[in-house]
């Protein structure tokens, strides 16, 4: 399989290079030359399958055989190491919980998949690679987890200062060994700017810098998975499934799309955005114009130009009449997300974040112009990680997980940047 760069400058390149690069040098995001649908008897018999199953039909087209079938399916199985349930929430409605994994957060699946593809491709080398990341709260602290002690790997996270969860903070500026943190003064997109300007310096080239951000191949395919594995569970009411993802950065969408284009059988997707409303706006209007982010309790949503939606437009050819068939987006305020995490516990008591109450009100919203289907929004991380949200507003106390207990009480470490010259000063 060969990836190509969406501003397509730069050269093809294998699925090794472009998990190596991140970005392509004329910093386009990857993408696969081809996409080939998996065969219909695959679906007819996905309840029957594992997760480990599903999951390498899924992924081995785009690794193809630059990773071996027994090395691949091993990575795919320490990848896989938890649940990823649909929690019925009411009725037709479900929460695909993905916060079962080590850091409690979906980010899980991709860093940990990453890690391993990296840690495959750098078994015989000596060479170092600096694995540089931006972070607006959940995929600092998985990628932290999933590289940690990785032979070889240096991982630099970069995060806006008093804009994560103090448990987001925590776990990725706890760990030590391999794993650094970047305090930046400013906003997540001023974060991601830093890196990919990075990846183009050429002054830097002798970092061998990579990315584990979902602009990475390895980051975002993996997360088709638990797309997959929604659909296995809720086969059997053989109704349309609308799948709404709370949307920043647009990797989990972007992926759940990328399924569909397997065969996997999603009748309508919606990105559910907070106040960031970049894509609900281009929708509107037909004309993609980002703007900064701004700031919101669901804090890693916080994106004002989302990397993956690029990928997204790849994949309907630029045809935003095709798009709109399949595709809806609406952005809420905090009041309306707050609104909403009080009213599913009052009447399910049903416990979401703000992330997941954000992707419920899409559902509900889109429900409305389909009314005989099956939902489902992904709770992208778990309560505890916003319990200073959460406790109050919903007026109880949350038990603290043995995954969050464990970092609540090391001593943080990060070093305060303010400009692209800092970051660069420290990467030297």
């Amino acid at each position: 399989m060969n990836y190509y760069s969406l501003n397509h400058i730069s050269p093809k390149v294998s699925f090794q290079e472009a998990v190596v690069l991140g970005l392509a040098p004329d910093r386009g995001l990857y993408f696969p030359e081809s996409i080939t649908p998996l065969p219909s008897s695959f679906f007819d018999n996905i309840e029957n399958l594992s997760h480990e199953a599903i999951a390498f039909e899924a992924i081995k087209q785009f690794v193809g055989d630059e990773i071996p079938e027994a090395e691949l399916k091993r990575i795919i199985a320490e990848t896989l190491c938890f649940d990823f349930p649909c929690v019925p929430v009411e009725d037709n409605v479900y929460s695909l919980e993905l916060f079962h994994g080590p850091t409690m957060a979906f980010k899980d699946v991709g860093a940990r998949f990453m890690s391993r593809c990296l840690g495959y491709f750098n078994r015989h080398d000596d060479k170092k690679v600096t694995v540089l990341v931006a972070t607006s709260g959940d995929t600092g602290g998985a990628v932290a987890s999933g590289f940690l002690g990785v032979k070889g790997v240096e991982v630099i996270i970069l995060y806006p200062s008093g804009k994560v969860s103090e448990i987001q903070e925590r776990q990725l500026t706890t760990l030590g060994q391999n794993i650094k943190a970047l305090e930046v003064d400013g906003v997540f997109d001023d974060c991601q700017d830093m890196v990919k300007r990075a990846f183009l310096d050429e002054s830097l080239k002798h970092k061998n810098l990579t990315s584990a951000n979902s602009i990475n191949i390895a980051r975002w395919l993996p997360q088709m998975f638990y797309i997959f594995f929604a659909y296995q569970q809720l086969k059997k009411y053989q109704k349309p499934l609308i799948l709404s993802c709370p949307s920043g950065n647009f990797g989990n969408i972007c992926a759940g799309i990328m399924a569909k284009r397997l065969g996997l059988p999603i009748a309508h997707f919606v990105a559910s955005t907070n106040a960031n409303d970049t894509v609900p706006r281009f929708l509107a209007k037909g004309q993609y114009e980002p703007k900064p982010s701004v700031a919101t309790i669901s804090n890693a949503m916080d994106v004002g130009n989302p990397s993956n939606f690029i990928r997204i437009q790849e994949l309907y050819h630029n045809d935003l009449k095709q798009f709109e068939k399949d595709f809806s987006s609406y952005s809420f305020t905090d009041a309306e997300t707050e609104a909403a995490m009080q009213d599913i516990f009052k009447r399910t008591q049903y416990i979401a974040e703000p992330h997941g109450a954000v992707g419920y009100l899409g559902l509900k919203k889109e429900m409305q112009k389909q009314s005989n289907s099956v939902g489902v929004f992904l709770e992208t991380a778990h309560p505890i990680k916003f319990l200073d949200i959460v406790e109050p507003l919903l007026n109880l106390k949350l038990p603290i997980p043995e995954q969050i207990e464990s970092v609540l009480h090391k001593e943080k470490v990060s070093t305060k940047i303010k400009t692209y010259e800092d970051l660069k000063n420290y990467l030297d």
